[in-house]
């Protein structure tokens, strides 16, 4: 793939946060992944919701990510490791319980290049005007 320019990256979805060795499924990828190769696009949402930290990983990791899925978890949703949750608990960016501010900063920090709303809930077209505010309210 790297031959033909292209970059694989893996998209997380929450279950890669059950504990592994001396970490989790997800420290065990990126350990055993090479960064010539593979990259990483973290999903806030799911990463959150599986347990683990943003921000932590972001500092942990942060050379490895190029893509980012911005989404925010409903205030007060306890997460698990199924990798899936009712879209009401898909809120408006700054609404929940997901550090945006400080993710968006490490993640330029870390090089990041390429950022996607993404709404999975069942009020997208009201939420997304919202978000969309929201991120252009931070300051950069």
């Amino acid at each position: 793939m790297k031959e033909n320019g292209i970059t694989f990256c893996y998209h997380n979805h929450g279950y890669e946060f059950h504990p592994y060795e001396d970490g989790t499924l997800y420290d065990y990828i990126v350990k055993n992944t090479n960064p010539a190769y593979v990259s990483f696009e973290m999903d806030i949402l799911w990463t959150q919701h599986g347990g683990a930290d943003p921000v932590a990983l972001l500092k942990k990791y942060g050379s490895r990510y190029k893509l980012m899925h911005l989404k925010d978890l409903k205030k007060g949703v306890k997460g698990d490791l199924t990798g899936g949750t009712p879209p009401e608990n898909d809120v408006i960016l700054g609404d929940g319980q997901v550090n945006i501010p400080e993710i968006i900063r490490l993640a330029k920090k870390a090089g990041v290049k390429h950022y996607y709303i993404e709404d999975e809930s069942n009020k997208e077209y009201e939420q997304m005007p919202k978000s969309i505010a929201y991120l252009k309210s931070l300051k950069q």
